[in-house]
Parts: structure tokens; sequence; C-alpha cells
């Protein structure tokens, strides 16, 4: 959080929102809930102004999307910024392509449900890993070994050591 009187980002300034924005029931016309904005997608600050006295909100206009909404500090990067896409982000259900062994012993079978708890980004989009709950057991768990809950494919009969 900033400083007390201090903003981050100042009207004009290009940013880039790092998770997916649902509206919180302050979007008018939209039921709560409903989607709003992707993540990485960039937009520009209109304003900057304060909820419940202690939390700044950057009105961000994303003209690609039309639509203008409040986001938190922590929300928001410089559009500059380096950022790795992801496939899924919290909340999503997924399901393992691979058996997931630790130390040799398969904790979550190929088509395991799990919920995806964290996305661990870093600046190489082919090392995006996730912590997942699977039943029992979180594990941190690459990009290229989970599909969205329901996907239909092909399995992959191979196991894989979480890291």
């Amino acid at each position: 959080m900033c400083e007390e009187g201090y903003e981050r980002y100042d009207y004009g300034d290009k940013v880039r929102v790092i998770r997916n924005v649902r509206n919180d029931g302050t979007y008018p016309g939209l039921d709560v809930g409903a989607f709003l904005i992707r993540r990485g997608s960039v937009g520009h600050v209109v304003n900057v102004g304060t909820f419940l006295q202690d939390q700044v909100i950057y009105s961000v206009h994303f003209l690609s999307e039309q639509r203008l909404v409040g986001c938190r500090e922590e929300e928001l990067i410089p559009a500059d910024a380096p950022w790795t896409p992801s496939r899924f982000e919290f909340r999503d259900k997924v399901t393992s392509r691979v058996n997931l062994a630790v130390e040799g012993e398969i904790v979550a079978p190929i088509g395991t449900p799990g919920e995806v708890i964290k996305v661990l980004r870093n600046d190489d989009p082919e090392r995006v890993q996730y912590h997942v709950r699977f039943p029992n057991r979180t594990l941190q768990v690459p990009e290229n070994v989970l599909m969205s809950l329901g996907q239909e494919e092909e399995s992959d009969d191979s196991s894989a050591q979480p890291t």
C-alpha cells in the first residue's frame, strides 16, 4: 500500500491490470460477479480516489473494452513493466494432464480436479506455475500439465514431479 497521501499512479498513466476484474457490485447494470476486464488488459488512469478512507482506488479507462473500472493498486502494474500472461487465474477449476507425484508417490492421478489458489509468474512465459489445491494436497504445478476442468483432451500416461 502507498504511504498516506501518495499515489503510485497519476492521471493519464498507462497501466496493466494483473487480475481478472469482476463486478463487486459497484459497476452499474451488471450482476455481482459479472466479468468486466481480462487480466493483462491495458488502460489509462482517469481519476484517483479513496474507499473507506484508507484504500486508494484508481479509475482506469480500458478503451478496447469500453469500460471505466475502479482498481486497487495491487491489481495494477505500469503498462511497460514485464508481463507474463497465464492460462489460468485464481479460483479456476483445473485438472492434470499427467499423474502428479511427490517423492515417487502419485498424489494426484490424471484427471484429479483441483483449484488454482495462486499464479506464480516470472519473466519467462514458458515457466508460469500455479499453486493448485487438489484433494488433501496443495502442489506447485507448471502450466503445461494443467487443463481446464471438463476440457476434452487425450491424457499423457507419464508422471510429473511438482516443484
